[in-house]
């Protein structure tokens, strides 16, 4: 039999095939489908055209309401009323809404809803995050969501994949983060397109779970279908700590082909930043000058887990906010936030002058709880710097760390770490 990657024979098994290569057409079962309060709306709505009495199965199903939540405005409000009325109409057992949700990204694999081996379809972009668990998961349309409800299938054309092979040991006050901004700087953001990014090597084990769900979640940053994680003692530890169902590992075989290898030590990456506009314009501490900013924002599916708001609560301790700095930090769950709250990381951020906010994804893509006016320049955890990303077309969003966002929100500009530790 001919040698394959993970992606290739997790889609292999989910569609009946001993073997399938790139660019084949496939027809998959999936394990989940995810919606939430922006994208599942229009999936309901070419649900409701499809002649069928019901979901697939109840519990493959999962709408998250994390976008405009709690709700903005009207139109936020009636996005949510629909997704509600649905979840209840069909009996969707995993449907999380205000004061019992948390950012869908981060929520998903805290209850264990997906596990190793799994196809996840999801109608948002960075539903590739679940590759940190060894599972094929992409984003898709809110068409493709509503064949998903329905059926419990979609189509897929097979990725090539690039091989990322991790050694080495992080530095202090370096994350997934960083590393994820190293790689995307070093391949742009067409460098994996339409393409599967694998990681494996021994440096996977000095990456936390939290390192490798942001690495993950960030692949499409770089163009690529899925990103993918080799399943490891590390994976399976966390799988069953979340009572996930038992996983099926599917590793490479060595023989497999890829379009390209890289090998990286992670001892070599520094604190990255992201320059506007793009993930791709990626800049060390010895390239960045003296920029002021005006916010900072710890949060979003890609940095708002525990391991972020200790890492940012280790540096803001004892010490204030810049002036005519706003600080707004975002746990991406309810259990982190209470966890967090546990440990006294919400006293510290609150004693610093930060503002604490219920999970939402509000900032992240301009949508509440953090807009830009035009001129000002944020730092923020979250994923995307495009042009009026997080509010006005003149205002610049700069990626980052928790540590390098923390840092940056006590001098009120950017800067690394050790300027204020």
């Amino acid at each position: 039999m001919k040698a394959m990657t993970m992606t290739q024979k997790i889609l292999a098994a989910h569609s009946g095939l001993s073997y399938v290569e790139p660019g084949q057409l496939l027809l998959a079962d999936v394990d989940m489908v995810l919606g939430n309060d922006i994208t599942a709306p229009v999936a309901i709505n070419e649900f409701r055209k499809i002649s069928v009495n019901g979901v697939f199965d109840k519990k493959k199903i999962s709408l998250v309401m994390d976008h405009f939540v709690p709700n903005k405005d009207i139109k936020a409000a009636e996005q949510s009323k629909k997704c509600r009325e649905f979840a209840c109409d069909m009996g969707i057992e995993n449907f999380y809404d205000c004061g019992n949700m948390g950012v869908e990204h981060a929520l998903l694999p805290e209850r264990g809803l997906v596990t190793s081996g799994d196809v996840v379809i999801g109608a948002d972009s960075h539903t590739c995050t679940y590759g940190a668990l060894g599972a094929f998961s992409t984003g898709v349309g809110s068409t493709d969501m509503a064949c998903g409800m329905a059926t419990g299938k979609a189509w897929f054309k097979v990725p090539p994949a690039i091989r990322f092979e991790l050694t080495g040991k992080k530095r202090k006050w370096v994350s997934g983060k960083d590393v994820i901004l190293h790689i995307i700087g070093m391949i742009g953001v067409s460098g994996a397109l339409y393409e599967s990014m694998e990681f494996t090597g021994d440096g996977l084990k000095n990456l936390t779970i939290d390192d490798r769900l942001c690495m993950a979640n960030m692949a499409i940053e770089a163009g690529a279908k899925n990103g993918i994680f080799e399943v490891d003692e590390i994976t399976k530890k966390f799988l069953k700590s979340v009572g996930a169902k038992e996983p099926v590992i599917y590793k490479a075989d060595e023989n497999a082909e890829y379009s390209a290898v890289y090998r990286i030590d992670l001892s070599e990456i520094e604190p990255t930043v992201a320059f506007p506009h793009l993930p791709e314009n990626t800049r060390t501490f010895g390239e960045i000058g003296d920029i002021k900013i005006d916010q900072v924002v710890i949060g979003s599916c890609t940095n708002g887990r525990l391991q972020d708001l200790v890492e940012a609560a280790e540096i803001m301790k004892g010490k204030k906010v810049a002036d005519g700095v706003r600080v707004i930090v975002i746990p991406a769950t309810q259990k982190i936030y209470l966890r967090a709250m546990e440990m006294g990381l919400l006293k510290i951020f609150i004693e610093s002058g930060a503002a604490v906010s219920t999970p939402t994804c509000g900032p992240c893509l301009g949508g509440h709880m953090g807009i830009l006016a035009k001129n000002e320049r944020a730092v923020a955890t979250t994923n995307r710097n495009f042009v009026g990303r997080m509010g006005h077309p003149e205002s610049e969003v700069y990626l980052a760390s928790p540590a390098v966002a923390a840092a940056s929100a006590i001098t009120g500009r950017i800067s690394q770490p050790s300027e204020v530790m």
